[in-house]
């Protein structure tokens, strides 16, 4: 896959995009993790956080909560800790536990060394100014808390890159079209440690590494169709797209059995 573009750099955070379709809702975010039922090893990621935050005590601040599935598994594991949500999207708070706020990663509505615990957990990417939030979560946290980040590898899926541009070829009549929007390239796995270590001491990466197998496509529908809000950026009709991804996972499964999608995800454990 070629480097992403500035364009697409500037669709993957912008927050018209991220507030107005991406995130207004928990459903494209819920697509793209139930992918992961279907991963062997199964990692289960709040258990990891849960894990991680074994000696933290007192407020834990999610940064990017999303769809709120970390919170609830801390509020039902760990309920002596404070637990605070923080999402751009106000949409998408809807479901979240209380309490919850609006707020830029990169200017958090909160007091210096005031939380003892930080997530930012597959967000860091959709910031547009990176190095500026790091700063934020080094801020916030007090000394000796914990900050735990995460997201994919550069290597992450590659089967569905290259059935992306198989199909948006195919719709185009050309050998091979244009590569699909990569959510986690400006914050990969290669490249989050050293990112995260301008601001923190000690950054710990624990890979994650699975392999997906389906025996039927929709999951994989499902998840190519989840960056519906980033359409007009694909440079290929999306719908037809997605329908003819369709087909050709539709003809491996009957060929292979399955289909098989590798994948490298990682949490980062910093400390300053």
């Amino acid at each position: 896959m070629t480097a992403p573009s500035a364009e697409h750099d500037a669709a993957v955070t912008d927050r018209a995009i991220l507030i107005g379709s991406a995130y207004d809702t928990g459903r494209d975010l819920s697509a793209r993790q139930s992918l992961y039922q279907w991963q062997t090893p199964r990692y289960d990621l709040p258990g990891i956080v849960v894990e991680h935050l074994r000696g933290t005590r007192g407020t834990v601040v999610d940064v990017g909560c999303g769809n709120g599935k970390f919170i609830e598994r801390l509020r039902r594991d760990r309920p002596d800790l404070r637990l605070l949500g923080l999402d751009v999207s106000f949409g998408i708070l809807a479901g979240v536990p209380r309490p919850v706020a609006v707020a830029d990663a990169a200017r958090l509505p909160l007091a210096s060394a005031s939380v003892d615990g930080v997530l930012a957990l597959h967000m860091l990417y959709h910031v547009a100014d990176i190095p500026a939030a790091i700063r934020e979560l080094a801020r916030v946290v007090k000394p000796g808390g914990v900050v735990l980040a995460s997201t994919n590898s550069a290597r992450d899926k590659t089967e569905l890159d290259q059935l992306w541009e198989r199909a948006a070829g195919d719709v185009l009549g050309v050998e091979e079209g244009p590569g699909r929007i990569s959510l986690s390239a400006r914050f990969s796995l290669e490249r989050a440690s050293s990112l995260l270590g301008a601001e923190f001491g000690e950054v710990e990466t624990v890979e994650l590494p699975g392999t997906v197998v389906v025996r039927w496509p929709d999951p994989v529908i499902a998840h190519l169709a989840s960056y519906r809000a980033w359409a007009e950026h694909q440079g290929v009709p999306f719908e037809e797209t997605v329908e003819r991804a369709r087909e050709i996972v539709s003809e491996r499964i009957e060929r292979d059995g399955t289909f098989e999608i590798g994948c490298l995800g990682g949490m980062l454990v910093c400390s300053r």
